[in-house]
């Protein structure tokens, strides 16, 4: 459907609405880089003041994780499955906009580009440290399906198909990222001939780690949801269970980060440059994965709200699965571990300034206007949203 080009602001989106951004995120969100930096300088500190944790941990381990770790793992991933709108699967909308277009490009940036992309910025920048370069490349198979919400909303972008993205890359996850992991930890470098340095990751290692760290909540946060749903409503999910639970995901994580760090205290000091080494792929990976969904996005005519949602759906990644995989197939004191840990304290800084230049592209650049909508969507678009992702401001501290 032909739609008329038009170079006035998106609606509500004045220049003035930009400083209002990060105000838009919870207290816990807007901070979330600071938090993570915070649990960093903790586990050091904790790490040289216990310096037999390590052998304490070890002594509740099952197989390559102990149990503390594994079950800060899964705090993190539960609160995030239970907010994905599984209902909306096969949901059409009537704005005019391709879906053929929207969801192919996004399928094919997300599981095609955005692999391969992490895959040759790791060479590149990590050729000669394999636990890190592999770290890295885990960081890149991982869809994202949390954060992305935040962005997405923050930035006007369209939340149905940004929902839709985000249950699809959940379940593929699930099927797909043992054998994706296989084929660029192991496959892809040896048909390249690269020197792994003898580094090779089984298939099995990989599935049985997304099995149980994103099987298992995915599996409670489809039940809670469908149950939450039934038996309660949608007022009370959206607005009562789901900002209770919410910050679990961010205890969960920096729970993690703190042990990680303290059992893996020597490494870090002794070798500061190399949190910088692995930050840099990490960079260049969001911020050229955001600019290929924008660009693609306006030339293949798509109004800014679902250019915004292609941008920040590729360039997000799921650090918390990319964690868990690290910590699960390779241990917790590993260099794996490590470069996931250092991707959410990149990736948020960065996502988070790239809101500011989508809105500023919003209002500099000619959009397609969108369709009208039937009554029936434009009632659904003006629904609450907090079954996503909570982007008010609350009371949380």
């Amino acid at each position: 459907m032909a739609a008329a080009e038009q170079r006035t602001p998106v609606a509500g989106a004045p220049a003035a609405a930009d400083a209002a951004v990060l105000r838009r995120l919870s207290t816990l969100d807007r901070f979330l880089p600071l938090w993570i930096a915070l649990a960093m300088v903790a586990g050091l500190g904790l790490g040289s003041l216990i310096p037999s944790l390590n052998d304490g941990l070890d002594r509740l381990r099952v197989g390559t994780v102990s149990l503390p770790i594994a079950l800060g793992l899964l705090l993190m991933m539960y609160p995030v499955l239970a907010k994905v709108r599984y209902e909306e699967i096969g949901r059409k909308r009537h704005d005019g906009v391709s879906n053929r277009a929207f969801f192919g490009w996004s399928l094919f940036l997300s599981w095609v580009v955005g692999p391969l992309f992490m895959f040759a910025l790791a060479w590149l920048f990590l050729a000669d440290q394999p636990a890190y370069r592999t770290g890295v490349i885990i960081v890149g198979l991982a869809r994202c399906i949390a954060m992305v919400l935040i962005w997405n909303d923050i930035a006007r972008g369209d939340r149905d198909r940004a929902a839709v993205l985000v249950v699809f890359n959940a379940i593929f996850q699930v099927a797909a990222f043992s054998l994706l992991g296989y084929f660029y930890l192991t496959l892809l470098p040896g048909w390249l001939g690269l020197d792994t340095q003898g580094f090779e990751v089984g298939i099995w290692e990989v599935a049985r780690t997304v099995l149980i760290f994103l099987g298992i909540p995915l599996a409670a946060g489809f039940l809670t949801r469908r149950i939450g749903l039934k038996r309660k409503g949608r007022d009370w999910y959206d607005r009562e269970f789901i900002p209770r639970i919410s910050p679990i995901t961010l205890y969960g994580l920096l729970f993690t980060i703190v042990l990680l760090f303290a059992i893996q205290g020597d490494t870090i000091t002794s070798q500061p440059l190399n949190v910088a080494r692995i930050a840099l792929p990490l960079l260049a990976y969001f911020a050229g994965m955001w600019t290929a969904g924008f660009v693609i996005g306006k030339l293949i005519g798509l109004p800014y709200a679902q250019t915004a949602s292609l941008a920040f759906t590729v360039a997000s990644n799921d650090f918390e699965l990319a964690i868990a995989v690290a910590v699960g197939v390779f241990g917790a004191t590993s260099g794996q571990a490590l470069a996931g840990v250092v991707g959410p304290l990149i990736e948020v800084p960065v996502l988070v300034a790239l809101v500011y230049v989508a809105l500023w592209l919003a209002r500099r650049v000619t959009w397609p206007a969108p369709a009208e909508q039937p009554a029936g969507d434009r009632e659904s678009a003006r629904r609450p949203q907090l079954a996503l992702v909570d982007v008010e401001p609350d009371t949380r501290t």
